[in-house]
């Protein structure tokens, strides 16, 4: 098997009669067949081939290829958007009756899908908390038939151990998808743990500059294909042009997400010694409550660095207006430093025990760690602070 960083870098589809040497745009909406056999064969899937973009096209072929084979997956299927992939994953898989057990700690809008949409269908979400994972089982029922989470979770960064989880799903025999958004496959594998599904947010790390949106699931053959004859008939599928940037973007992630790494780590020793910040997490840290989970199942500990300020809401809205060189915003997985403050922004609709149920606390602040040099991160973190 290819190291992870020549997978990255060497899957491409096959070269064209120009012998090009980087894959070209593929910007089609269709594709031509030979005659009336070659088209009936196509349609009837008795020969791979392309058919219209909304289904299959050569840019999103090799991103998906590449996103399976840094996964150890068998197979991929590529969307517009992370939530795109996320919506249709559960969607081609749950029926009416159906029951799900996640993680409380989710994305705002896979929670809002959870109590929101899937009511409508009557497919119920029974949650766990991080902290009692180990009690998960007494919440799977008759009609449960996925298992889900994220890890590390957002932005509480908690950490949930995916062998273990792994057991509980093939115990009970259910579908365990693992949102793995905040690693990426360089730094964990959920399908080493038994997940069955992965699912992406490309839009983060896997793209790494702010650029595009995309999404990703892979995972078992046969539930890949009931997720693209899913998407297939209700058109969530990835843009030519955006699979062929994010195709470009995995060729140096994983020395993008090393160095990624190497500064969050510096910023959370930084912080942590800070005199204004009560508690940091991050999952290298030694005083993480999972920090012995983390070490097994990630190669290092992510971008991503949460932070409680002294002083609650004010604190934290306060830290925000003295911020000059990281960036204000939604995102993060950017070559730029970004602070978020949840408390007051994304999450500011829910109630404080709401917040708090999830470990969004007052003063949290999530910080994406970019490409900067760290000294000069950590000075704006510390003038912001001091």
């Amino acid at each position: 098997m290819e190291n992870f960083e020549t997978s990255a870098i060497r899957t491409q589809t096959e070269r064209t009669q120009f012998d090009e040497h980087t894959t070209p745009l593929y910007l089609t909406s269709s594709f031509i067949f030979q005659d009336a056999e070659d088209m009936r064969a196509s349609f009837a899937e008795e020969k791979p081939k392309n058919l219209y973009s909304r289904f299959s096209n050569p840019n999103v072929t090799e991103f998906t290829d590449k996103i399976a084979k840094m996964e150890g997956a068998e197979a991929g299927y590529a969307f517009a958007t992370g939530m795109a992939a996320i919506y249709s994953t559960f969607a081609a898989l749950l029926d009416a009756g159906d029951h799900i057990v996640s993680c409380q700690s989710v994305f705002g809008s896979t929670h809002t899908l959870f109590t929101k949409y899937f009511p409508k269908w009557n497919i119920e979400t029974t949650y766990f908390k991080a902290g009692d994972a180990e009690n998960v089982e007494q919440y799977i029922k008759p009609n449960t038939k996925i298992l889900y989470l994220e890890t590390p979770t957002n932005p509480a960064i908690e950490i949930l151990d995916l062998e273990f989880f792994g057991q509980i799903a093939k115990k009970h025999n259910l579908i365990f998808i693992v949102d793995n958004c905040f690693a990426t496959p360089y730094l964990q594998q959920p399908i080493k743990y038994g997940a069955d599904i992965v699912v992406h947010s490309a839009t983060k790390l896997i793209d790494g500059q702010g650029r595009v949106l995309g999404g990703v699931a892979v995972g078992k053959a046969d539930l890949i294909r009931e997720i693209y004859l899913f998407a297939r008939n209700t058109g969530p599928a990835m843009s030519p042009f955006n699979a062929w940037v994010l195709s470009k973007s995995l060729e140096t992630l994983a020395i993008r997400v090393e160095k990624h790494c190497e500064n969050a780590l510096k910023v959370a020793e930084f912080l942590e010694n800070h005199p204004n910040v009560e508690l940091v997490k991050y999952p290298f840290l030694a005083s993480h409550p999972s920090y012995e989970i983390a070490k097994k199942q990630m190669k290092l500990g992510g971008n991503i660095v949460a932070f409680e300020i002294k002083g609650g809401i004010d604190g934290g809205r306060n830290f925000l207006d003295k911020i000059k060189l990281c960036s204000l915003s939604a995102n993060l997985g950017d070559t730029r430093t970004i602070v978020t403050h949840p408390a007051s922004t994304t999450h500011s609709k829910l109630t404080d025990e709401e917040r708090n149920e999830v470990g969004i606390t007052a003063g949290l602040v999530r910080c994406s760690v970019g490409l900067e040099h760290v000294d000069d991160i950590i000075a704006d973190l510390r003038q912001a602070l001091d």
